[in-house]
């Protein structure tokens, strides 16, 4: 049975991918376990570990659920100095989706659900609220 997941991204200054993350989150760590290592639970049983070390090429994205994707992007580009991303959209997909990178080369990226009514079920779904 599972129950809960972890995925990890590498940076190579944890000083500043630290920084960077919680500027991303709008939050501190949820964990730091140890030097060179930072946890965020995102949602429930999910986290995110960022750890001090060589990022792997290529990995990812890690795409993470938003409310205004569009918003997201402008906060970031502003407050993070992200390069500017496409969002794209296709008939049958029910979301939008942008891929950015961190400064490490890590892919990450947000998506919005198109249908409101189905967003609102899926927070509710996962996030009680």
């Amino acid at each position: 049975m599972l129950f809960e997941m972890t995925i990890q991204v590498r940076v190579k200054d944890m000083k500043e991918g630290q920084r960077w993350y919680q500027t991303l989150f709008n939050r501190q760590p949820d964990f730091l376990p140890h030097e060179g290592f930072a946890e965020w639970e995102i949602i429930p049983g999910c986290w995110l570990q960022v750890a001090e070390g060589i990022p792997a090429e290529e990995s990812g994205p890690l795409r993470l659920g938003v409310k205004d994707i569009v918003g997201e992007r402008d906060r970031l580009i502003k407050e993070l100095n992200i390069a500017m991303f496409e969002i794209y959209s296709r008939e049958e997909v029910p979301v939008k989706w942008g891929t950015f990178t961190d400064p490490w080369g890590n892919l990450l990226g947000f998506f919005e659900y198109l249908n409101k009514k189905e967003e609102k079920k899926r927070i509710h779904t996962i996030l009680g609220n």
